[in-house]
């Protein structure tokens, strides 16, 4: 059974047309209340703290800090277009930069090399998720909760608890950490697939049929949609892109350890969660996902530089989840009762 359905709930260019002008701001709140409130939370730090917040410094940290989260965001916003969710974006991480650091610093492989075995892994591990998902008929939820924690126990194996540490070349450190325009190029990296996905998700018959999915999976088999690829599809992407943010969080860190990456999991799935709140509310859309884990960075960077406490984030991480499925659910029972 899906998981997450996928109903878009933004205004019609009919219903606009008829509105007038207090109406038309009515409906259009809902729909970019998110980035009204991301903008306003910016004006209202960057007045309180005008030494701190509105610096090129703070960009960069925000930057820098959050790329990894924005593309697990992504990666898990895939599967939730076909009405799935993937929770292996947040174990699988864990395995990924440390296989990204000890294929190197214990087998003597090359970087680049090792990089696209990381992802090919990746990509094997979101294929085993869409069999699980579709061919086994395997709730998402538990299927890639199972698959997870063996990935997650497979890292804890390979490292017997220990850091892999070692000496790595220049090229892997400057995955991460080149600056292009004086930002971070993972800025970069983020906004590339982002453009990418929404290219694919709302103008060609792929994203169509995803969404086709998520909203109906049998009328979408009745329409002739060939689903379980399309869902395998999407699992195998969320793995490939959950690989490459494990790369580049070991060219990050430059370690390897266990007890990284979990932490990824919760702000991952919020942003995409709230995702499905803005721009096209009710539908789980990329900008949506990336202005979700936007306010969370600036909330959080903003209630930090206030002398916020380190239990601050996943504070505001489950609350803000709390609040996003609450707005969600809202939502699609609202649509149930225009329907009505």
């Amino acid at each position: 059974m899906p998981s997450i359905e996928s109903n878009a709930l933004e205004p019609t260019r009919d219903e606009m047309a008829g509105a007038t002008l207090p109406q038309r701001i009515g409906r259009l709140i809902p729909v970019y209340g998110l980035l009204i409130l991301m903008i306003g939370l910016i004006v209202i730090f960057s007045v309180l703290l005008p030494n701190t917040f509105p610096t090129m410094l703070n960009l960069r940290s925000i930057l820098s800090d959050k790329a990894i989260i924005a593309l697990l965001a992504l990666a898990a916003t895939v599967p939730m277009v076909a009405g799935r969710i993937d929770l292996t974006v947040g174990y699988g991480i864990v395995l990924w930069h440390i296989l990204a650091i000890s294929l190197q610093t214990m087998l003597g492989i090359p970087w680049p090399i090792a990089v696209l075995i990381v992802l090919l892994l990746g990509t094997a591990v979101g294929f085993l998720n869409g069999l699980l998902v579709e061919v086994a008929r395997i709730d998402s939820f538990i299927a890639t909760l199972g698959t997870g924690t063996v990935l997650y126990a497979l890292a804890l194996w390979h490292t017997g608890g220990r850091q892999m540490v070692g000496a790595l070349p220049d090229g892997f450190y400057a995955i991460n950490g080149t600056f292009v325009a004086g930002l971070p190029i993972t800025a970069f990296y983020v906004l590339a697939i982002s453009v990418a996905m929404w290219i694919v998700l709302e103008y060609t018959p792929v994203g169509r049929y995803l969404y086709a999915i998520g909203a109906n999976q049998r009328a979408a088999e009745l329409n002739g949609i060939p689903t379980r690829k399309f869902v395998l599809g999407a699992f195998v992407t969320s793995g490939l892109m959950t690989a490459l943010a494990g790369v580049l969080l070991a060219s990050k860190l430059r370690i390897g350890q266990a007890s990284v990456g979990l932490e990824f999991l919760l702000p991952a799935l919020v942003g995409a969660f709230l995702g499905s709140t803005t721009i096209k509310p009710g539908r789980v859309n990329v900008w949506g996902t990336v202005v979700g884990v936007m306010i969370l960075a600036v909330g959080i960077s903003g209630i930090q530089q206030f002398g916020g406490s380190f239990w601050v984030e996943p504070l505001f991480n489950g609350l803000t989840l709390l609040i996003a499925i609450g707005i969600a659910g809202y939502a699609q029972r609202r649509k149930g009762a225009v329907k009505k």
